[in-house]
């Protein structure tokens, strides 16, 4: 299983901070930008199909894990890990939680800051602004490539890879010491009437619960 701090490497970087400097971005960035920011900013909902491919720089190792995901506005997240190892994490407002039944343990933290989430993240809910927060550029076969405005060892660079529509199809996280968190999804259904009660997510009796990291 990835440690909570790989599993929540997108949820939980902080979101940089603009900065003056750098080029100005070429027009073809900044119209996939806004094409891929319009698109979510009109989902109200929305499901996918993901296969996470987590890469370990130092180790040379790669963990390929496969689940579900929805979104919901406002502030609605949550990502079903069905393999290697069943897991479950769920943003609700001011409360995550990461369950994992196997280890009987869940993670809870009932005054998230939704506020520090990455715009990696935040575009998927609409908020935030790929444009203010990061440095634009083209990527390889129609790409787009965020850098943080202001430097941030957990994140590098974003690589977003986008249909036609401006839905993301795949999203690329490096960080400051070269791991690389993949994320490719399938089966993307948009407005589809995902219910409130999909992110309310009530752990069974005897569990272990456990601060988040930093807490």
């Amino acid at each position: 299983m990835l440690p909570i701090t790989a599993s929540l490497a997108l949820l939980l970087a902080a979101a940089p901070v603009a900065a003056p400097g750098g080029a100005p971005p070429a027009a073809d960035a900044i119209a996939l930008a806004r094409k891929v920011q319009g698109f979510y900013e009109t989902t109200r909902d929305l499901r996918a199909r993901f296969v996470q491919t987590y890469t370990y720089a130092s180790l040379g190792r790669r963990q390929v894990s496969k689940g579900a995901l929805e979104v919901k506005k406002p502030g609605k997240m949550r990502w079903d890990y069905e393999s290697p190892t069943a897991k479950t994490i769920v943003v609700n407002g001011s409360r995550l939680v990461q369950w994992e039944p196997e280890a009987n343990q869940a993670f809870v933290d009932e005054k998230f800051d939704a506020t520090a989430m990455s715009a990696a993240v935040t575009f998927l809910l609409g908020t935030g602004s790929l444009e203010k927060e990061f440095l634009l550029s083209s990527g390889e076969g129609g790409t787009l490539v965020l850098r943080p405005r202001k430097p941030d060892s957990r994140v590098e660079t974003v690589t977003l890879t986008a249909g036609p529509d401006g839905e993301v199809t795949r999203t690329r996280v490096v960080d400051g010491q070269g791991n690389s968190n993949d994320i490719a999804f399938e089966a993307i259904q948009r407005n589809a009437g995902v219910p409130d009660a999909r992110f309310v997510l009530e752990l069974p009796a005897g569990v272990r619960r456990l601060s988040m990291p930093g807490k």
